[in-house]
């Protein structure tokens, strides 16, 4: 004689079944992003402690009068429109690749009446570009914090651009995916696993308790 699955049964089959291939590609998509966040998640909380020297790369040269007198056009035309700043011409980025092998950018810089400035903040570091109007000196200048800098920077989303931004909302979305599929298959299996609520109500309890007692 051969015994049939209640309906009952072949649902929660079903339903497990179909969680547990959500949490294991959800799992496999995040993986990598956890491993990297918690990693930097603990050096971010000890980075007091952790030493970095910085390394500041200095670059100077001079463009010449043709480009030096378009720049003071332009600045002359950046001041009557009131706006204080403007994207470089793309003659000067042009001499600054082929000078220095450096790109900066699409953004803004700051344009007065002697000089232009242009930030290039980035992951691990910081830069900028220097143009003085008055005799063409271009002036970078370039600081390097290390690759611990640089991971705790990805963590932070600081200055990493439009790619990593989505990898970063992609990456939580799968995590979120992980989790709620996870309490989901904790929740099925809980009958016999006695000490599942306790250990969940732990991970809610214990920083709650401490956020109230230990963080003002």
């Amino acid at each position: 004689m051969t015994s049939t699955a209640s309906p009952d049964t072949r649902r929660r089959a079903y339903w497990l079944k179909t969680l547990h291939e959500w949490h294991w590609v959800s799992s496999a998509l995040c993986l990598i992003g956890m491993i990297l966040f918690s990693v930097t998640g603990f050096t971010l909380n000890h980075s007091s402690q952790i030493e970095a020297k910085p390394q500041v790369t200095t670059l100077r040269d001079k463009v010449d009068d043709a480009l030096r007198a378009h720049l003071e056009q332009q600045a002359v035309e950046v001041r009557k429109a009131r706006k204080g700043k403007a994207e470089l011409p793309s003659e000067l980025r042009a001499w600054v690749d082929k000078t220095w092998r450096i790109d900066t950018g699409d953004g803004d810089a700051e344009w007065s009446d002697d000089e232009v400035y242009l930030s290039l903040p980035r992951p691990g570091g910081d830069a900028w570009l220097r143009v003085s109007l008055g005799d063409g000196e271009v002036e970078y200048e370039r600081t390097d914090r290390g690759w611990i800098s640089y991971l705790n920077d990805l963590h932070k989303g600081r200055h990493t651009g439009a790619a990593w931004r989505w990898f970063i909302d992609i990456f939580a979305a799968a995590a979120l995916v992980f989790s709620i599929t996870g309490l989901f298959i904790l929740k099925m299996h809980a009958g016999n696993r006695p000490f599942t609520w306790p250990m969940v109500g732990m991970g809610l309890v214990i920083p709650v308790l401490l956020a109230l007692l230990f963080i003002h």
